[in-house]
């Protein structure tokens, strides 16, 4: 019996969704954050393409837009269906996370002006939320924020029908500050976000896993540890990502060295039981499932099944 990569920080996404009134996007919320400070007075990031929008899809075409600057080559049609709900008329905040993690993309929220301006300034594009409307009758809105000049205090944007859009910071200040700043960054796994914080970037990796991406959360989790390399939920990620891919070999090593840094982990100690059964390596297979035991922890039962599938020859579930 595996014990799935877990994260119990918090859950990526959000579960209160507001009413579009004539928008194309669905507000849920998140902190605000800070202005800026120590970052340079002019950035864009180069070659964020440009998608028209149809009525109501800013969603799909701004997440059209930077998948296909990160190298996944996507039009706004093809991943409609993936993030825009009808009935709705727009795309929900959690639906352009999930598209973005089923395209093999790092799907990573930011939130603040200082978080946003950092990241543009390192090349990367944001897609921000805003309303363009009235707090009493909002429009929401997603467009690409790919730039900004403070000394004109111009922020520039792919926003609907406009390409290479110039909005006054005032203005974009007032419409995004009323989605609590929310952003999201689209990279590839192996990039990290200039404002990347340790377990943010890690709960995004588990989302590519649960996305059913294991090549992708591979890579990400790999990308996570050579920042922080002692991160015990990206060693067992990159164990069970190896494991889903069944490379059991290189799965057995990762949980291994998951062991070699938090000797008391039940978890690793299990998992690496179950890939030691199917390499046939027995014995060894049933000492890790008995440690696990004697550990224990909230899994207790998944590693007793573990250890029971082992001594009775049981197959891979």
């Amino acid at each position: 019996m595996f014990c799935r990569t877990r994260f119990a920080a918090r859950w990526v996404g959000w579960v209160l969704a507001a009413w579009v009134l004539g928008g194309c996007a669905v507000l849920q919320t998140r902190p605000a954050g800070q202005w800026p400070e120590g970052i340079p007075l002019q950035a864009a990031s180069s070659a964020v393409p440009y998608y028209h929008q149809k009525q109501y899809q800013c969603g799909p075409a701004s997440l059209a837009m930077v998948l296909t600057w990160s190298g996944v080559p996507v039009t706004p049609d093809q991943i409609a269906g993936q993030v825009f709900t009808p009935a709705l008329r727009g795309s929900l905040q959690s639906a352009m996370i999930a598209g973005t993690r089923r395209n093999g993309r790092l799907a990573y929220v930011i939130d603040g002006k200082d978080a946003l301006f950092r990241e543009i300034a390192a090349g990367y594009p944001v897609i921000v939320l805003q309303n363009l409307g009235l707090s009493w009758f909002p429009v929401w809105h997603y467009a690409v924020v790919f730039g900004y000049d403070m000394s004109a205090e111009e922020i520039y944007m792919h926003s609907g029908p406009s390409a290479g859009k110039r909005m006054s910071a005032a203005l974009f200040e007032k419409t995004w500050a009323r989605s609590r700043h929310w952003g999201l960054l689209v990279l590839a796994p192996d990039r990290l976000p200039a404002t990347a914080n340790e377990s943010t970037f890690v709960e995004a990796a588990v989302g590519l896993e649960n996305a059913g991406q294991p090549a992708a959360a591979l890579t990400a989790f790999r990308t996570a540890l050579g920042k922080w390399p002692a991160n015990f939920v990206a060693l067992m990620g990159v164990g069970n990502s190896h494991y889903a891919l069944n490379d059991l070999k290189q799965a057995a090593e990762a949980f291994e060295d998951a062991i070699r840094l938090h000797p008391a982990a039940a978890d690793a100690y299990n998992n690496l039981a179950q890939v030691r059964f199917e390499l046939q390596q027995t014995e060894s297979a049933e000492n890790a499932a008995r440690r696990a035991i004697e550990l224990g922890g909230p899994n207790e039962r998944i590693y007793r099944q573990t250890l029971n599938q082992i001594q009775s020859g049981g197959k891979r579930p």
